[in-house]
């Protein structure tokens, strides 16, 4: 073989074959680069810097993930990070047949799915490799068959249900829009919904991004997923009831007689139907000042406008978005379009689920041939 280095490489057949051969190693006797400490440093300032392109959300459950991964580690005297291929096998093994405290059930497939990614994302952050996963994907897909045989409720991936036009209807029904708390309600689903918003996305607004527009308004969001400002124009709706325009404008000048004409859009309003005061600690502000609405208080207003409607099904924040989609989708928009419009990122597989759901009987190959 001359200079040329020879590895062996390990080839699975199949399950109970397993082939080997040796291949050729090109990088046998190439210079080898070795990194000092300081090339290895990263200051506090950028490791915050990197933190902080990651959504608040992700960067909770990686950190819940990681943490979990070091203490079973720790319990199995197992090296964390850089953790070996057959660690990541074994782990991944112990998270599909170990119950969890809340559900007395081990996770579910798409929750190691995400452990997962938060281990290897881990190890990216520290200047190492990534694990070898191949042995932790194929202990997860035969998890996986094993949940669809037994056809348990977690073979199928959790998917919020789509906040169609009519249950829109039925959840604003019961709001009492005579009340700032019910204006802005009614306003936050609509708009929600006009936009295709995640509920950080909606919380995210102030005032002076809502600008009013001949068609209606223009309202600017800022896709996180995507690095960029998606101008998103509101046109009024054929019901008043369901409008966004019409909601959109009686919650702005109820804003207005309470005296906020700017900051956030979507604020606090306390039980005696005020803007609420700042929330304190200890003495402390705590929260955003300004009174924005968090992220968890906008989708609680949803699941419970849905809840309050008698509706059935998996009611979260998300399900304005899947909804937005879906409609869309359904009345025959592009789904090019629908993708610029919601500030999905091309290709995205979420958004081809959605669309699969219309599309699948729309188009399936059954229609038309004379059945």
């Amino acid at each position: 073989m001359g200079e040329t280095g020879r590895q062996l490489a390990v080839v699975t057949a199949d399950a109970d074959v397993v082939e080997a051969e040796l291949v050729d190693d090109e990088t046998a006797g190439a210079s080898v680069v070795v990194h000092t400490d300081r090339d290895r440093h990263l200051s506090p300032e950028t490791v915050a810097a990197i933190a902080a392109s990651v959504a608040d959300s992700t960067r909770r459950a990686y950190g819940t993930d990681r943490a979990a991964f070091a203490a079973w580690c720790a319990e199995e005297d197992r090296t964390a990070v850089p953790a070996s291929a057959e660690t990541m096998a074994e782990w991944v093994r112990h998270l599909t047949v170990t119950p969890r405290p809340r559900t007395q059930r081990p996770a579910g497939p798409s929750t190691i799915e995400r452990a997962m990614s938060a281990v290897t994302t881990w190890h990216e952050e520290q200047g190492r490799p990534k694990p070898n996963m191949r042995g932790a994907r194929a202990v997860l897909n035969a998890y996986k068959d094993r949940l669809a045989v037994e056809k348990a409720e977690a073979a199928q991936a959790r998917q919020a249900t789509a906040a169609l036009p009519p249950q829109i209807r039925a959840m604003l029904a019961g709001v009492d829009r005579t009340t700032l708390a019910g204006k802005r309600n009614a306003a936050l689903v609509l708009l929600g919904f006009a936009t295709a918003a995640r509920v950080s996305e909606l919380v995210a607004l102030d005032v002076d991004t809502v600008t009013e527009a001949e068609h209606g308004y223009d309202v600017t969001l800022y896709r996180k997923k995507v690095r960029k400002h998606t101008p998103n124009p509101i046109l009024y709706g054929t019901d008043p009831a369901t409008c966004p325009v019409r909601a959109l404008r009686a919650y702005l000048a109820a804003l207005a007689a309470a005296g906020r004409t700017d900051g956030p859009l979507f604020v606090r309003v306390d039980r005696w139907d005020r803007l609420a005061p700042p929330m304190t600690r200890r003495g402390r502000v705590i929260g955003d000042p300004a009174g924005r609405m968090t992220a968890e208080a906008a989708a609680e207003v949803i699941e419970r406008l849905a809840v309050a409607a008698g509706l059935s099904g998996d009611w979260s924040g998300h399900s304005l978005r899947r909804g937005f989609a879906t409609a869309a989708r359904a009345a025959g928009h592009d789904p090019l379009e629908i993708a610029r419009a919601g500030g999905w990122v091309d290709g995205s597989r979420v958004l081809a689920r959605y669309m699969d759901d219309v599309d699948r009987v729309k188009n399936s190959p059954l229609v038309g041939i004379g059945l």
